[in-house]
């Protein structure tokens, strides 16, 4: 079986769950025997190990068939309008008098137009069996790959412009999302959460959205994490810092286990667009020298935050899923999720919350922190059931989607 797969990000040049998801998911695959053809838009994540990646910015350049013009593409995953504008600007800069105006988007919309007409011409010349789009930049692309090749359709969602955007979409997203969906011949949600608000908002039947939950890779490079009782204690909070990720929520937890407990400090790693807000929300609550912002962080630097970490917290607002608790579980760290997440559909031995209850947030941070025999139960119980989450499995589930499709002769 071979899967023309499109995404717009993928290890180790990744700035969220999106690309990790794509790696691991890609990798179950040819673990069982499917090859695939993974196109990215950007010529920097073309380091894949398991797959055959075709940068869509440098897309048949030596085929004598077609002829295209190179296009460095400044969009990656996760991108707001004004985000591919600072982009735009900073490609205007390096490239000085060579920047052509005709061969880059108006728009971030212009430019996944842009994207998925070359995915048409991809879908021309490759040889496969089913298509696999991951997220709204992408479904325009699996669209027209299914309309120039006649081969099933998979949309894989793992966030939809309501989780986004806290209720309050972009009526222009919106409509790729529903268009994409309604053309799907399948639907992927990563939970029962995500598989809902398709149903709900889009209008699509039950029996069309299948739930394939995301997993995580083993840590084979463990360090014996300190005790918990040795020194300051740290908390953290990591991963997008905007609406959805609930970042406000931390720091006003943060702000009131301080008044209890002086002695925690706290880690909020990551970017976006809330993240010169939220310094100044430490700020103004005279926490700032108790929060620390890290930016952006590499995946060695994840891992050694996990480690670092006594405790977890992914306070989000709207998480499809959430891999984030169990890569912390995974190093050793205990978790407090949002009860309005998908992981906690399947994670059991995690502390969880309704991301807007400030108090109880507050009081489980103290519970994790000051016992460390719920500390030590949680860890040990939490590493033991994230063994069951297996990129195997979940490949397995999708095999058995497309070869769903096929016996159908979609």
């Amino acid at each position: 079986m071979k899967v023309l797969m499109f995404g717009w990000e993928f290890p180790p040049f990744s700035r969220g769950g999106l690309g990790t998801a794509c790696y691991g998911l890609t990798k179950g695959l040819t673990n069982n025997g499917v090859n695939v053809i993974f196109v990215v838009p950007r010529g920097a994540a073309e380091q894949g190990s398991h797959v055959d990646l075709i940068v869509a910015d440098r897309l048949y350049i030596d085929n004598p068939k077609l002829k295209l013009r190179l296009i460095n593409s400044p969009l990656f995953a996760y991108q707001s309008q004004e985000e591919y504008n600072n982009e735009l600007k900073k490609l205007k800069q390096k490239l000085g008098p060579g920047f052509n105006e005709e061969i880059y988007g108006r728009d971030l919309f212009d430019e996944v137009e842009k994207y998925s007409e070359k995915a048409k011409i991809i879908a021309s010349f490759e040889d496969f069996d089913i298509i696999h789009a991951h997220d709204w930049m992408t479904f325009r692309a699996g669209l027209k790959a299914k309309q120039v090749s006649n081969k099933p359709l998979v949309v894989h969602v793992h966030a939809t412009e309501f989780d986004r955007t806290g209720g309050n979409p972009n009526q222009y997203v919106y409509n790729i999302e529903r268009e994409g969906l309604h053309a799907a011949d399948k639907i992927i949600a990563v939970s029962n959460y995500t598989k809902n608000k398709i149903i709900n908002h889009y209008a699509i039947e039950p029996d069309k959205v299948e739930v394939v939950y995301n997993a995580i890779e083993p840590n084979k490079d463990m360090q014996i994490k300190r005790d918990i009782g040795e020194s300051e204690k740290t908390v953290l909070f990591l991963g997008r810092i905007t609406l959805q990720k609930g970042p406000d929520y931390f720091i006003e937890a943060a702000h009131r286990v301080l008044q209890f407990d002086p002695n925690v400090k706290f880690v909020v790693a990551g970017s976006g667009d809330m993240y010169g807000r939220m310094i100044n929300r430490a700020a103004e609550l005279g926490i700032g020298h108790k929060v620390l912002f890290t930016g952006h962080l590499s995946p060695k630097e994840v891992k050694k935050a996990y480690q670092l970490a006594d405790l977890y917290v992914m306070p989000s607002v709207s998480e499809p899923f959430g891999i984030t608790p169990l890569e912390a579980l995974n190093n050793k760290t205990p978790v407090i999720i949002s009860k309005q997440s998908g992981v906690s559909e399947v994670l059991k031995n995690a502390l969880k919350v309704d991301f807007w209850d400030i108090n109880e947030m507050t009081n489980k941070i103290l519970g994790v922190l000051n016992y460390p025999s719920l500390n030590d139960t949680l860890v040990s119980e939490g590493s033991e059931e994230i063994q069951r989450f297996s990129w195997d499995t979940a490949a397995q589930t999708c095999m058995n989607i497309y070869s769903s499709l096929q016996t159908v002769g979609i």
